[in-house]
Parts: C-alpha cells; sequence; structure tokens
C-alpha cells in the first residue's frame, strides 16, 4: 500500500511537471507564428507598395500620353477650323466676284444705250410742241433707265479737270492747254462707270499737255521759218 501511493505521488508529480513544461512550449511557438505573421505583412507591404509605384508610374505615363494626343487633336480641330473659315470666306468671295462679273457684263452692254440717249439729248432742239413732248417722253425714258442702272450699283464718273490716272481713264487725244496742267483732263469723250467701286468702264478722255506747248511749237516753227529766209538772203548776196 504504502507502495502504491508513493507511485502515485510520483505520477502526480509527473503529471505536475508535465503540465508546467507545456505553456512554454506553446508560448514559444505563439511567437513564432507572431513573427512569421509580420514578415509576411512586412513582406505584403513591400510588395503592396511596390505594385502601387508601378501603378502609379504606369497611370503618370498615361496620362502623359493622353495629354499629347489631346494636344494633337485639338491643334488638328483649330486648323481644321481655320480652313473651313477660310474655304467658306473664299467661296463667298468668289460667289461676290462671279455675281459681280455677271452683272458687269450685262452692264456693259446696256451702256451704249445710255451713250446714245445722252448724245441724242445734246444733239436735238425740239422746237414744236409736238416735238418738245416726243422729247419729255424720251427723256422719262432715259431717266428710268439711269435710275435702273443707280440701283444696281453703278455711278457715273466726274473726270474733267482731274488727273489723268490710267486706272481709271484712257486718253484719247493729248493738246496743249492754257487753262489745265500736264496731265490733267481737259475733255470727255465717253463717259466712264464704277460698279460698286470697281472700275465698270473706262472714261476715255482728252488730256493736257500744259500751257506754253503751243507757244513753244509756234516758236519752233517761227525760227525754222527765219532759218530758212536768212539762209536764203545769204545766198542772194553771194550770188
Amino acid at each position: 500500500m504504502i507502495e502504491n501511493q508513493s507511485d502515485n505521488v510520483d505520477h502526480k508529480e509527473n503529471d505536475v511537471s508535465s503540465q508546467e513544461n507545456i505553456p512554454e512550449d506553446t508560448s514559444s511557438s505563439e511567437d513564432q507564428i507572431n513573427e512569421n505573421d509580420d514578415l509576411s505583412s512586412q513582406k505584403a507591404e513591400e510588395i503592396n507598395t511596390e505594385e502601387l509605384k508601378n501603378t502609379i508610374s504606369n497611370n503618370d505615363a498615361r496620362l502623359e500620353q493622353l495629354e499629347k494626343e489631346h494636344e494633337t487633336l485639338k491643334n488638328q480641330y483649330v486648323r481644321i477650323s481655320a480652313d473651313f473659315d477660310n474655304f467658306r470666306k473664299r467661296q463667298s468671295r468668289d460667289q461676290d466676284d462671279l455675281k459681280i462679273q455677271l452683272v458687269s457684263k450685262s452692264l456693259t452692254a446696256i451702256l451704249p444705250i445710255v451713250d446714245n440717249f445722252e448724245r441724242a439729248r445734246q444733239q436735238l432742239k425740239p422746237e414744236s410742241e409736238e416735238a418738245q413732248a416726243l422729247h419729255r417722253s424720251y427723256q422719262g425714258l432715259y431717266k428710268q433707265l439711269v435710275e435702273v442702272l443707280k440701283q444696281q450699283g453703278v455711278a457715273p464718273m466726274r473726270v474733267v479737270g482731274q488727273q489723268f490716272d490710267p486706272n481709271l481713264h484712257e486718253a484719247v487725244l493729248r493738246e496743249p492747254s492754257e487753262e489745265f496742267k500736264e496731265d490733267f483732263i481737259v475733255e470727255e469723250l465717253q463717259r466712264g462707270y464704277h460698279l460698286e467701286g470697281k472700275v465698270l468702264r473706262h472714261a476715255l478722255v482728252k488730256v493736257s499737255m500744259g500751257p506754253g506747248k503751243q507757244n513753244s511749237q509756234e516758236e519752233e516753227e517761227k525760227d525754222t521759218v527765219e532759218g530758212d529766209i536768212n539762209s536764203e538772203e545769204n545766198t542772194s548776196e553771194d550770188v
């Protein structure tokens, strides 16, 4: 009995000692697990940080590329818009020029009729009552024709006393003049016309050569005659 009790006591002591040893092993394993968790968490953080850096770098590169593409598209849009605006203006200008050309062609064909009306008005001098009535009727038609031309933008040139301009006038004759300086218009032979500020028909004019030209020519002719007379006198004396 005593031996059995002692054996039981020994078993109890062994159990107590074994129980005392168990917590020590458990705590060490928990520490190791915590260390492993910390390492894994650090590695995970490092991986996440690296991935985040790569993502940011890729996003920056993509953003820069998109900005370049946006700038390129913007420049293309501005260029296309400017080209279209220039095309629209050019088309409008060409249409206006074509319209003016067509109107000019039609009006130029009418201008000789206006010239005939003006010449008839200057030459005809009605005396009888019937002729005066006919003349008034003719004048009414002439005024209507002039009014139609005015509505189309046609305006006559006023050239007498103006300096000769080859862009507006066509010189037919040149003659000396005591009234006008050289290269000034003395007389209008055929009226010129403007259409919307452009020349529809050049004016046919007579241009002054300036004062003194005629006198100088007469003096030259006089000197020539006197020279001939003197030569004849010298010849008779020698004979």
